[in-house]
């Protein structure tokens, strides 16, 4: 067997639909010497995590904690915790992670009533209101706040006191919104929200944040059946997380644990309002830049995420060529379409750290100088000249 080689990957500019790029202070938290999982000071940073998740999300719940995986392990702990054969969950499908919301749904043995909506544009409260209205007793009802694939931000007012009134908890996932752009769990009555560290609280990929409302603890107490899922049980990890208890579960990751910490602590110094504020400037820049390239938003208008950009191609460009060029050539990893979209736009995420000028300029000057060699007509500079007007104008 060939020798292994020292890791040495290659420097990249992370503006891609995530990972984003991991705030300094995130990788020095990271290289501490580790703790057992059951230390009390170890218990104490957990503390601290919980604390910090339940500013950043909104809320005043007791179990607000991090799940041990990423994104994906939020979603299917919120789901597989809440749901059981023969419950019913309507979900809103606008992009993929809807559609794994749906498949999730159907793996519980639950019975799904999806809701779908063209790729970049939100579901209507009203759409809502009528499937709870005509699908018998519901469960749950699931939404993305944040599609990723599509670049489109699903309005949040009014959602859950509508699936209160239907006797239904609402379940969000905010894996691109949390630290990026307003998060708030109990203003929305929401029930089961998860997140990822991997966006925009510019940390690592390997935790998600899943906070429960006392009304989702009542029902996952209730189940006549154990959880589909024994690493993602609820029931047990909460006695893990519970000051007091701290019953062990599993072996949480430590590591990681720490690096949470310390972007929360980035992103609570920065504070929630001055944060959203940069991804929403930071956002405009870029879009004004993409519009002299001809890059279209993909997202229905009014409803566009800050912290990830979703832009068509312009007609008769090939994305693929395009964006491994910038990648093997600039160093600046952009992202592909999904599903539908594949072929069809460009994402590109300003997340938490990685949300600057210096960055949004950074792109655009790619973005420019590889369309130039593609026999595109871009005037190089032209792109970074409106970024730059549009910061003036924001003043």
């Amino acid at each position: 067997m060939a020798p292994v080689s020292e890791l040495n990957p290659p420097a990249r500019l992370l503006l891609g639909p995530g990972p984003s790029p991991v705030h300094p202070r995130v990788l020095r938290a990271m290289s501490t010497p580790l703790l057992g999982h059951l230390d009390p000071d170890f218990l104490g940073i957990m503390n601290d995590v919980q604390a910090q998740l339940r500013e950043a999300f909104g809320t005043k719940n007791p179990f607000t904690i991090a799940i041990s995986g990423t994104g994906s392990a939020g979603m299917e702990a919120a789901l597989v915790n809440l749901l059981e054969p023969g419950d019913t969950a309507i979900v809103c499908v606008a992009g993929v992670f809807g559609s794994r919301m749906a498949d999730i749904v159907g793996r519980c043995g639950a019975k799904l009533v999806k809701l779908e909506t063209p790729w970049g544009q939100v579901t209507d409260l009203a759409r809502i209101e009528e499937a709870l209205k005509t699908s018998g007793p519901v469960k749950v009802v699931a939404v993305v706040h944040a599609e990723t694939s599509t670049g489109a931000q699903q309005p949040m007012e009014g959602l859950g006191k509508l699936c209160h009134k239907h006797g239904a908890l609402l379940v969000v996932d905010t894996v691109t919104s949390l630290g990026g752009v307003p998060v708030e769990v109990d203003a929305w009555e929401a029930d089961g929200v998860y997140s990822g560290t991997q966006k925009c609280l510019s940390c690592p990929p390997g935790l998600a944040p899943l906070t429960f409302s006392p009304r989702a603890l009542d029902v996952i107490k209730a189940r006549k059946t154990k959880c589909l899922s024994w690493y993602l049980d609820c029931s047990m990890i909460a006695d893990y997380w519970a000051d007091g208890k701290r019953a062990y579960h599993h072996t949480a990751p430590i590591t990681m644990v720490y690096a949470i910490r310390e972007a929360l602590r980035i992103v609570l110094e920065e504070g929630l309002p001055a944060r959203f504020a940069r991804h929403r400037r930071h956002s405009a820049a870029l879009m004004a830049g993409l519009a002299t390239l001809g890059c279209a938003p993909q997202a229905q208008e009014g409803h566009r995420l800050p912290s990830l950009n979703c832009i068509q191609v312009p007609a008769g460009v090939e994305e693929a060529p395009i964006r491994k060029k910038i990648l093997l050539e600039n160093g600046i990893e952009i992202g592909g379409g999904l599903g539908p979209l594949a072929g069809k736009v460009w994402r590109i995420g300003l997340m938490g750290y990685g949300s600057s000028q210096e960055n949004v300029l950074a792109v655009l000057a790619a973005l420019e100088q590889q369309l130039q060699k593609a026999g595109r007509p871009v005037k190089l500079g032209a792109a970074g000249a409106a970024a730059l007007t549009s910061y003036a104008a924001a003043g």
